[in-house]
């Protein structure tokens, strides 16, 4: 009984503090405010900001129940945010490839040891080693932006014993409870400790899971920003704080995807197999590729 009274005190406040951020803005986006700015980092992997998400997805999927028009175009708006973040970043992987081969050509027949590029007048000069470094960047983009992009495309390995000689329902309940028991809390996980290990790197003093809001605003008087630029070697790459910022993406796409994907779910658990893959843009190689790669095979 504690817990249930527990629960629906915390979904009624998850409205409240719905409504305030909303109309109240600078409560917590005035970052000039040192307060407001230690509020931001509380509340950005807080119990309350779960809850404020629970109700928002029970909304959603109350309405959308009902209106499933609302609900598809929901689904169709998340996956093609992913869709085109994915496709976007994807192209890391050109930029990783020539940067390798302008590393070796530079490094090992012109023997160059630095790049200075000047753009505007301002000139940014690196080592050879500090561009070798980020390479690690490029493929943490691929890894944690495009993670969303690959589960709407069903390119995850995936082994279907039991799944595949399920009938159309059966499937869709096996891929909601995946979606409310599986990716969602584990997400959340790593959205919690991502986020705290994030602002770890970017103020001091240092910011902890275990922190109170009540002691954050004590820490606040003595908050500033202290962006980590240390590398693991002298010349190496000095923007470390990107990967944890890429750690916080990928949770959030993917948690954003595990709803989207449990609300896919349900509607095509509701509208029968008639309705499966409704709306989903895969990608395609074109035509005569896609004749090519079928004769090869």
């Amino acid at each position: 009984m504690d817990f249930v009274i527990w629960l629906f005190t915390n979904i009624f406040s998850g409205f409240v503090n719905l409504f305030y951020v909303i109309f109240h803005p600078s409560a917590w986006l005035d970052w000039s405010d040192k307060t407001a700015m230690v509020r931001f980092i509380y509340y950005g992997a807080s119990r309350e900001f779960f809850f404020v998400i629970l109700d928002v997805f029970l909304v959603v999927t109350v309405v959308g129940m009902f209106y499933r028009k609302f609900l598809w175009a929901i689904v169709r708006g998340f996956e093609k945010f992913a869709n085109v973040t994915g496709r976007f970043f994807a192209w890391a992987s050109l930029f990783m490839v020539l940067q390798q081969i302008m590393i070796v050509f530079l490094q090992r027949i012109f023997k160059v040891s630095e790049i200075a590029i000047s753009p505007f007048g301002f000139a940014f000069i690196r080592d050879l080693s500090w561009y070798g470094e980020e390479l690690k960047l490029y493929n943490a983009m691929i890894v944690c932006l495009c993670a969303s992009y690959t589960f709407v495309q069903g390119g995850h390995v995936r082994v279907d014993l039991l799944y595949a000689g399920m009938r159309h329902r059966a499937k869709k309940v096996v891929d909601m409870l995946g979606s409310l028991l599986l990716i969602i809390p584990f997400m959340s996980l790593v959205w919690m400790f991502g986020w705290f290990f994030l602002w770890r790197h970017l103020v001091t003093p240092k910011v902890a899971v275990t922190d109170t809001l009540e002691l954050l605003e004590r820490k606040s008087r003595l908050l500033k920003w202290n962006v980590e630029t240390i590398g693991f070697s002298p010349n190496g790459f000095d923007g470390y704080f990107l990967f944890k910022v890429l750690l916080v993406s990928f949770a959030g796409m993917m948690f954003i995807q595990g709803l989207t994907y449990f609300w896919r779910s349900l509607l095509e658990f509701i509208e029968g197999p008639e309705s499966v893959d409704k709306y989903l843009e895969l990608d395609t190689l074109g035509d005569e590729t896609a004749e090519l790669a079928a004769a090869i095979h």
